[in-house]
């Protein structure tokens, strides 16, 4: 009967004390232990990957304004066309009227020279 009764002790201090470290595991104050062991082994590497986006972030932003600029370098690129059309133009006018004066000079030698108020394109023809 001893041993039954000491069994029932025994049983009775271990359900007990079971029971008191089930409640101290899952007590409060251990859930934000296990909470802080986890920040600060996690913090560390959060904050790496922090740096690394801001330094992404830093160089895609820079990226972008070449691009911007770049764009709109050629928008106004093809903007100009119209502005070099008028160029081409005025080149291949200012070429023709020197071939006009070169070849007005190469007459006066022959001839003579008409007035300098008349312009070439008005200057008498020799063609015969």
């Amino acid at each position: 009967m001893e041993d039954q009764e000491m069994q029932l002790k025994v049983r009775r201090v271990t359900d007990k004390f079971t029971e008191s470290m089930y409640v101290l595991a899952n007590e409060p104050s251990v859930a934000l232990y296990r909470l802080q062991e986890h920040v600060r082994r996690s913090l560390p590497e959060l904050v790496q990957h922090k740096t690394d986006m801001q330094s992404w972030e830093e160089q895609s932003q820079g990226a972008i304004y070449t691009v911007e600029y770049a764009c709109s370098a050629v928008k106004s690129m093809t903007n100009s066309s119209l502005c070099f059309k008028n160029i081409d133009g005025l080149l291949r006018q200012a070429i023709s009227l020197k071939e006009q004066i070169s070849t007005t000079q190469g007459r006066s030698d022959v001839t003579p020279s008409p007035s300098p108020l008349v312009s070439a394109s008005h200057a008498p023809s020799t063609s015969s």
